[in-house]
């Protein structure tokens, strides 16, 4: 069980007899000790200048919250350009993997475009030599025909006379049945040669044709890809500038913040030490009995009352203390719950029976347990800035059957 914390029973002043003080020394002028100002001016200039603490402090809270609210904005449009930066750069890789294909094609298809080329240059040499082997085929053959004819062989010469050409006259069988083996070779080899030529020519060309008109398309693929690409890489570097501009932005403003949580830790420091200078509370005495059933937990300034407070129920009041100073309990009970909670930081809540208890938050530390009896006005715990705290306080309700109360009803 944890070591139960030292109680007093010295006698104090209640925080609002303070302000009564300083409310008749500053009307009157005289101090407790009847000179004139003395510890009651004193304590109207803390005063005062606690309460321009705390404006300053509200303020620079209102400054907090509007900068962690930037900071959340700006982190969600960094990373909402963050992933259309990845999604970009995704798609632009897979242009270039396409490009890089296109491309394996194109110069595929100009390598055969290469290839037939060249092939085509060498059967438009080959068709040259045909043509003259065809052009000195020819002359045998005129000159043979003259022999022919002057070796008085008639026929044969009607067979040319009454020819529609070379090409007709090669093909009549009676002319090359007339004429000798020798001559029948050399007017194969010249018909063959030349429709070879003008085959492979037809062949060569129309093939060259098909792979440049390949190319062509293939050329056209690869621009496109490459264009298409270019505005994708140009929207890229320009969702990279908003984002570095944000992020360097988003720096700024982070480091506003933290200059001003520093800035709020160190007010936040000082308005404690006023309030404690205010409270004139020692550590540990008797805590002031209400008109009502309980008596509050501790003796300090009231800060902030029960009720809804941006949307929310503040579901008690807060009395400043400063850390350490001793919790009372409110009436004699069983303590239900002693451990961290949520927002509440170190909590306990006592049950007074009834359907009633009592519940104190922010605790710096704990000296009950769960089970434990207390007695009306037993320090259990002292007072801290745990969980979620704005300053050194302690958080006080009071539940009927679970449902917050205003504690003021009770005190």
């Amino acid at each position: 069980m944890p070591r139960p914390l030292r109680q007093s029973h010295h006698r104090l002043v209640p925080a609002t007899g303070v302000a009564l003080l300083v409310t008749i020394g500053l009307a009157t002028g005289v101090g407790p000790g009847g000179g004139l100002g003395g510890p009651a001016l004193a304590d109207a200039a803390s005063q005062q200048k606690l309460e321009q603490l705390r404006g300053k402090i509200g303020s620079t809270k209102s400054k907090v919250e509007t900068r962690r609210k930037r900071e959340r904005v700006l982190t969600g449009d960094v990373q909402a350009l963050s992933t259309k930066i990845n999604g970009l750069q995704g798609r632009i890789d897979e242009l270039q993997t396409r490009q890089n294909g296109v491309q394996a094609d194109l110069d595929r298809s100009e390598t055969v475009l290469t290839r037939t080329q060249s092939e085509l240059r060498e059967e438009r040499a080959r068709l040259v030599r045909l043509r003259a082997r065809l052009k000195e085929a020819r002359r045998t053959l005129s000159a043979r025909l003259v022999e022919l004819y002057q070796a008085d062989k008639p026929d044969l010469v009607s067979v040319v006379v009454s020819s529609n050409g070379f090409a007709d006259l090669i093909e009549r069988g009676e002319f090359l049945a007339r004429i000798g083996q020798q001559d029948q070779r050399v007017m194969k080899t010249v018909s063959a040669a030349k429709k070879d030529a003008v085959q492979t020519e037809d062949r060569l060309s129309g093939l060259e044709r098909t792979q440049r008109e390949a190319a062509e398309r293939i050329q056209a693929r690869r621009d496109e890809i490459v264009q298409v690409k270019g505005r994708l890489v140009s929207a890229r570097s320009t969702i990279g500038d908003a984002r570095a501009q944000r992020t360097k932005l988003l720096r700024t403003v982070r480091s506003q913040r933290q200059n001003l949580e520093e800035s709020l830790e160190s007010m936040e420091k000082e308005e404690s030490k006023i309030q404690s200078q205010l409270s004139g509370i020692p550590s540990g005495g008797a805590v002031k009995q209400g008109s009502g059933q309980l008596v509050w937990p501790a003796n300090g300034q009231f800060t902030s009352p029960f009720g809804y407070r941006w949307g929310k129920l503040h579901a008690g009041i807060d009395i400043a203390v400063p850390v350490g100073t001793p919790v009372h309990a409110a009436d004699a009970g069983t303590v239900r719950i002693a451990g961290w909670v949520g927002g509440y930081g170190n909590y306990v809540c006592i049950d007074h029976g009834g359907g009633l208890s009592t519940c104190y938050g922010h605790n710096s530390r704990l000296g009950v347990s769960v089970g434990q009896k207390v007695s009306k006005g037993q320090v259990f715990a002292a007072s801290g800035n745990t969980g979620h705290s704005t300053g050194p306080h302690i958080h006080f309700e009071t539940r009927v059957g679970g449902v917050p109360r205003d504690p003021m009803g009770y005190l």
